[in-house]
């Protein structure tokens, strides 16, 4: 059954099920209206809601069909916009990924040369993938990309979550899993967004069946009963796609609450983070897919400072994980591409 079908039959709120071969860019007269719209979470709705971007996912075809073997190489990586296209290519084809779990991606904005940088990514590396918005930028971004791209447009300016996959695609979903409006409403005291932190799920087919991939992003300006809030949407919206099937999650849960430094084999992390009891409830593991390591990498130009966390994880159920992984997000002369190391593991199916 399709996920649009299974989405009207439990009546799922705060889904999209659309596809399309290329998300249409917002039209200029949004961005005056924004200029002059109250920053209330009414107004955010009426800018946003009806937006064509925020209401489909943007789907392409993998070059290649089915691969032999039941075990897959899946990571995630918060690639920090995809800035340096060729050292994140590298990266990634370093690790063997199967499957690729992005976080932060660009399309169309200043400070990623306004490139379509999911795109180039899927093509570089011969994979298909499953773009989605997660915030229209109303402008060039945090403060420290205001001052270094100042006086330049951006040409769509979306930023969002993809999976990328060398297997066939089958169906995908976008996910919202907060109210929206958290950067609106928060503009005065820096970047100016519309959207919905948010997850994509898509089917994909292995040569042992189908298996459910999904990648999530959950919102930084949070706590942990609000990122528990989330991963309970995000539960329920995938009991109604499964139907059974292997499943993997991962991305940046932004796991800040978490002791800092290398994570200890005692750590109950769920004292922490209520979120990872919802996970075990609902049979997800995350033991074996996952290193102790903290996550987080300090970039260039010294941000962000230490102490850094582990705030990107794999989740896992159906499947038994094997050699998991904290690649250095690096390249090739050592210097940091992202603020988040990538994060792999093998998985198999039982």
């Amino acid at each position: 059954m399709r996920f649009a079908d299974k989405a009207a039959e439990v009546d799922l709120a705060d889904l999209v099920t659309a596809r399309v071969p290329s998300l249409p860019k917002p039209p200029a007269a949004l961005f005056e209206k924004a200029e002059e719209a109250e920053q209330t979470g009414s107004e955010h709705d009426r800018l946003a809601h009806d937006l064509p971007a925020f209401n489909a996912v943007e789907l392409v075809a993998p070059p290649s069909g089915l691969r032999s073997g039941t075990s897959l190489r899946v990571a995630a990586w918060n690639a920090e916009r995809l800035k340096h296209a060729g050292a994140s290519a590298a990266l990634v084809a370093s690790t063997g990924a199967d499957i690729l779990l992005l976080t932060e991606t660009d399309n169309g904005m200043a400070r990623s040369g306004n490139r379509h940088t999911t795109a180039d990514l899927a093509a570089a590396l011969g994979m298909g993938y499953v773009f989605g918005v997660e915030f229209v930028e109303l402008g060039l971004g945090d403060d420290r990309e205001r001052l270094w791209h100042r006086g330049e447009t951006n040409r769509v300016g979306f930023h969002g979550n993809a999976l990328l996959s060398r297997l066939p695609i089958a169906d995908a979903a976008l996910i919202r899993l907060d109210d929206g409006a958290v950067w609106w409403l928060d503009a005065l005291k820096g970047q100016r967004r519309l959207g919905w932190r948010m997850a994509i799920a898509a089917r994909v087919e292995t040569a042992a069946g189908p298996l459910l991939a999904v990648v999530v992003h959950l919102e930084s300006k949070s706590d942990p009963a609000d990122r528990a809030s989330q991963v309970a949407r995000l539960i329920t919206a995938i009991e109604a796609f499964a139907e059974g099937m292997p499943v993997v999650i991962g991305g940046d849960f932004n796991t800040k609450a978490l002791p800092p430094g290398t994570l200890g084999p005692d750590l109950d992390p769920a004292a922490h983070e209520p979120l990872f009891a919802l996970m075990a409830a609902a049979g997800f593991d995350w033991r074996e897919a996952n290193t102790a390591d903290a996550s987080q990498r300090q970039l260039p130009d010294g941000k962000p400072a230490p102490p850094f966390h582990r705030l990107d994880w794999l989740f896992t159920r159906g499947l038994d994980p094997l050699d998991p992984a904290t690649v250095p997000a690096t390249d090739a002369k050592g210097d940091a591409i992202s603020d988040h190391d990538l994060i792999v593991a093998n998985v198999t199916t039982r």
